[in-house]
């Protein structure tokens, strides 16, 4: 399975391991990914119990690809997790590995998961400074489909605040990177879970840094998310507009209402149609 920006974008709700009766209500929330978690959300005395309950996350079919949050694999934990995820018969499309510092990390994963008819996407859970030293190389990494913002690890770690302003730096930091990376980067969840004006705010935020998506833990935020990540009527139509300008002028600088715009503004143009499966 290969990894695209704007299919594996939008909402990416992420579910606790041990609570079977959350799967169906997440998987069909609407989301782009559907998440079961057993590091964070499941403690310590109940990994084995959450490594048996998740692989029915994927036993039945979903309207969006099936991802699984497995531990880091610097925790036994981890081994046991993936020694469990090459010997389930119901497999998940995606798995994300948290506390990855190296793109041996994702080596990884790949060598012991892929399969004869069965390579899962692997994408990285960015959450320490460590990690942040390391993006170059872990961008790299040949099986890598994309990177996530772990926001509350990362604070915890160099003591920020938890605020937007707190982590906009290593937030520029990581879309920096994963752009010239050419991979696509989903931002971490917003806490708040009963402010959906905290969480547009938070949303937009990420989409105007360069985020293809943000991450959820409750499925009321699924749909704030995907509003703010799908582009309006309005700038699908700015952008055909661009694109005609661009057809006309040759590519080519020319004004479109008023403005110049230039070869930057026609490829922004060009790849949000792409993304929206939208003709100029």
């Amino acid at each position: 399975m290969t990894s695209t920006g704007h299919r594996r974008g939008r909402a990416w709700i992420i579910t606790p391991g041990l609570r079977t009766d959350r799967f169906h209500r997440a998987q069909h929330a609407g989301a782009a990914v559907a998440v079961v978690d057993i590091e964070d959300s499941v403690a310590p005395a109940d990994k084995h119990s959450a490594r048996s309950a998740s692989e029915a996350f994927f036993a039945r079919p979903a309207p969006c690809p099936l991802g699984i949050r497995m531990n880091a694999l610097t925790t036994l934990d981890g081994i046991k997790d993936l020694a469990a995820l090459a010997a389930y018969t119901a497999r998940p499309d995606l798995v994300v590995v948290p506390k990855t510092e190296s793109a041996r990390d994702i080596e990884l994963v790949a060598a012991t998961l892929d399969a004869d008819g069965y390579i899962p996407d692997i994408w990285a859970l960015i959450e320490s400074p460590r990690a942040f030293d390391a993006l170059p190389a872990i961008l790299r990494a040949p099986r890598l489909g994309g990177v996530l913002f772990g926001s509350a690890d990362y604070a915890a770690t160099v003591r920020c605040g938890l605020d937007w302003e707190s982590r906009r730096y290593v937030r520029s930091a990581l879309i920096n990177a994963a752009s010239a990376a050419g991979v696509p980067a989903i931002d971490a969840p917003t806490w708040d879970l009963d402010d959906p004006d905290v969480l547009r705010t938070d949303a937009q935020r990420a989409r105007d840094m360069g985020f293809h998506g943000k991450g959820c833990v409750h499925p009321r935020h699924v749909a704030v998310i995907n509003d703010v990540f799908t582009p309006t009527a309005e700038e699908i139509a700015q952008a055909r507009a661009l694109v005609s300008a661009a057809d006309a002028s040759g590519g080519t600088v020319t004004t479109v209402n008023g403005q110049m715009r230039g070869t930057p503004f026609f490829d922004a143009a060009r790849t949000l149609l792409a993304e929206t499966d939208e003709t100029p």
